[in-house]
């Protein structure tokens, strides 16, 4: 029944997945490793740590529809302050994320994250035309980075952070969607999980994005989880510690 799905081959109980799988969904701020070893009651922590990677990396659905209409698009440094950069795009040992927001009235819609190398335009315009539908109308800063959008074929509408402190305005207000959500994203970072490794990272803005898209309907999202967990190959505990820049030395992730 679980061959070939995330839980191929798992020694774990199938009820003890189905809890995690709803705790992880329904629980409002989330749920930590340590926080599902002990609702589990689970013995080691490392087993609480793989079952969320592992329901992580079921979360993206390979056929998710295209964002469309107006979408806000803005980056972020992740991993706690660092002295002595300047400028918002300097690179330093933080992660860096780039975030696109759906405009739905007053409101957002869906998001989409992605861990990023740099801010340049390859990119960042990459980023857009793999997560955002051909013709929307795409709002950002006045990053040069973005220029190329409109030859891309989208409204590109670039507004100056700059020109908005020179009018005395509040610099936030020209992106406030997508500023609240890098906002609750941090806050869940570090409130829920403590901060997380850069190797890890993309399947925890995986996770952020899953859950902030069916904030409204939780049970609606375990249900989505349970489905997607079922089609999704298997992922094997070497393949999930050997990920990323560096992982290869280590053994298990102690910020889960």
């Amino acid at each position: 029944m679980t061959a070939g799905t995330v839980l191929h081959k798992t020694r774990t109980p199938l009820h003890l997945w189905f809890w995690a799988a709803y705790l992880v969904t329904t629980a409002t701020p989330g749920i930590s490793a340590l926080g599902l070893q002990r609702q589990l009651g689970l013995r080691r922590y490392e087993t609480a740590w793989m079952m969320l990677h592992k329901l992580r990396r079921a979360m993206v659905n390979p056929e998710r529809a295209p964002l469309t209409g107006a979408v806000e698009v803005d980056e972020c440094f992740v991993g706690g302050h660092e002295v002595g950069l300047r400028g918002g795009r300097q690179p330093g040992v933080k992660a860096l994320v780039v975030v696109a927001v759906e405009v739905r009235g007053a409101g957002s819609g869906r998001v989409r994250l992605q861990a990023i190398d740099d801010a340049s335009a390859d990119t960042l315009c990459a980023f857009v035309t793999g997560t955002v539908a051909p013709g929307a109308t795409v709002h950002t800063d006045g990053w040069q980075s973005y220029q190329r959008l409109s030859r891309l074929g989208y409204d590109h509408r670039p507004r100056s952070q700059r020109a908005q402190r020179l009018f005395g305005d509040d610099p936030e207000e020209i992106l406030p969607r997508v500023h609240r959500v890098i906002s609750h994203l941090k806050t869940w970072l570090q409130g829920t999980h403590r901060g997380v490794s850069e190797e890890h990272l993309q399947v925890y803005l995986d996770e952020f994005a899953f859950r902030f898209n069916r904030r409204r309907t939780p049970m609606a999202a375990f249900q989505t989880l349970l489905g997607l967990g079922s089609q999704q190959a298997p992922t094997t505990y070497h393949e999930i510690i050997t990920m990323g820049p560096g992982a290869a030395e280590r053994t298990a992730e102690l910020t889960g």
